[in-house]
């Protein structure tokens, strides 16, 4: 079987079966090995992925489902030259990240919060990152960073403001 689906902006035609996870077929055969697959039954968080604009546990999406639809993986948040975007580098300054499997969902996850709130409380952050299991950080580093990552987006904006653009 196959299914076109575009993922982190480039259409793609994969050959899987219309029930095979998402995240395997991420994994697998796109070889976008951020996209983490630990408990299979979409309870971590590890798996999460924007589909269209939502973030799902791409463990429980079947590949069908994902058909015409758009696809960004963890990869898609830096910019092609490489640059972190300024979620993961508020993530790097607060050396938030240990062991790394949880760590793209979480992401994913707080990506969605500030795209539709770019001014969360900590209590918005920790809501985000309910379906986000993390056994080694205990979560403070991380929900300070995506503060941090808010209000340097919020900094950026006044400034273009000012320059009038």
């Amino acid at each position: 079987m196959s299914t076109e689906l575009t993922v982190n902006g480039e259409v793609r035609r994969v050959h899987a079966g219309p029930m095979t996870p998402l995240a395997r077929v991420l994994r697998e055969e796109l070889h976008l090995s951020g996209t983490k697959m630990a408990c299979g039954e979409g309870f971590c968080g590890s798996c999460t992925v924007f589909v269209d604009d939502d973030a799902v546990a791409s463990c429980l999406v079947p590949v069908g489902h994902a058909e015409g639809r758009s696809v960004r993986t963890v990869e898609s948040l830096a910019d092609p030259a490489g640059a972190l975007s300024p979620l993961q580098q508020a993530m790097k300054d607060a050396d938030a990240v240990q062991c790394g499997m949880c760590f793209p969902g979480v992401l994913i996850s707080l990506s969605a919060l500030l795209e539709s709130d770019p001014d969360p409380d900590r209590d918005d952050v920790r809501e985000a990152l309910v379906g986000n299991i993390c056994r080694c950080t205990g979560y403070e580093r991380i929900v300070d960073a995506a503060l941090a990552a808010a209000q340097a987006a919020a900094g950026q904006g006044r400034q273009a403001e000012g320059n009038g653009s």
